[in-house]
């Protein structure tokens, strides 16, 4: 297999690992706006004696849509393990050619599995303590970590650093400015949906918050977030950065603003599932896209391919 090919090949596995991150937040949240939470009341085992539900449950079809989710955890955990391998592989053929063993890239490659597993256990918790709202949050928020880490293995195994600034200092720190307010905008959205009426079960508590208020201190903190992608934009289009970087930020201000239409919709509507759940699938959007923009700041080389040609713009 060429070297091109094996390249390839890497970054469908990565690319495949961060979408299946993604996907199994969405199909949490579907467990739990349909009130499956606890449609296997046990864990590991989904009823006592039996890792699959059986016909006559209690729990009926909430049953069949929590044990997906769980069966879905097996098909991170293959993922997983394929990242390991072409990590481990490629890193092997680093040290056979003579060039430096990508370190950061395999400490990343470990983010997924270690991720999972310790997922399967928070689920697990959570599960028995009757869906506790501060495990299934922290659930969320596991989640998104995994996401963020995931992001990095992408970006980390087509670049060969170091990269020098495309832009001045302070365009690239108010992109990672943007990038902290955007994970306090998930923080506050996960407090939100906590103290809100969708718990994955009717007989589970909610988080001691009184959701008005934080959901327009949520709200706020939206507008924070918007005004500070508008004011990248500005400095990216002045500085005249690289096009995917105004790319992305467009799109990322796009689902903002979709989120934005979304959220106070479902306030005012009394939080419906279904655009909770949409919702939910923006929120994951718009955390991988502003996790994407900072790179780009940066003078690309891949490490499949020669570097583009390109003038970087001094950082001092």
């Amino acid at each position: 297999m060429t070297s091109y090919r094996f390249g390839v090949i890497t970054r469908y596995i990565y690319l495949a690992n961060l979408i299946a991150q993604g996907v199994i937040i969405v199909t949490g949240a579907a467990v739990r706006l349909t009130d499956s939470g606890l449609g296997c009341p046990t864990w590991p085992q989904c009823v006592p004696g039996s890792y699959t539900p059986t016909p006559h449950q209690a729990e009926s079809w909430h049953k069949v849509i929590e044990f997906g989710n769980r069966l879905l955890t097996f098909a991170l955990v293959v993922i997983a393990i394929a990242v390991i391998i072409i990590a481990v592989t490629n890193a092997l053929q680093q040290r056979r050619q003579g060039a430096n063993v990508r370190r950061d890239v395999l400490y990343l490659a470990l983010i997924p599995i270690i991720g999972t597993f310790a997922q399967a256990v928070l689920g697990g918790i959570t599960v028995l303590t009757g869906l506790n709202p501060y495990t299934v949050s922290a659930h969320l928020l596991v989640s998104m970590a995994i996401v963020a880490g995931s992001v990095a293995l992408v970006v980390r195994s087509r670049v060969t650093p170091p990269r020098p600034l495309m832009v001045p200092r302070p365009v690239n720190l108010l992109a990672w400015v943007l990038v902290a307010v955007s994970g306090l905008v998930v923080c506050l959205g996960v407090m939100v949906t906590g103290s809100g009426p969708h718990s994955g079960d009717a007989a589970a508590s909610r988080l001691p918050i009184d959701t008005r208020t934080i959901a327009w201190f949520h709200a706020d903190v939206v507008l924070l977030f918007l005004g500070l992608v508008v004011g990248l934009l500005v400095c990216l289009t002045v500085i005249r950065a690289p096009k995917r970087a105004l790319r992305l930020t467009y799109l990322l201000l796009a689902i903002a603003l979709a989120q934005g239409a979304v959220g106070y919709t479902q306030y005012f509507l009394g939080v419906p599932e279904l655009l909770v759940a949409l919702h939910v699938s923006g929120a994951i959007a718009l955390w991988i896209t502003v996790l994407f923009i900072p790179p780009t700041l940066r003078l690309s080389g891949g490490t499949d391919q020669p570097p583009r040609v390109g003038r970087a713009v001094p950082s001092s």
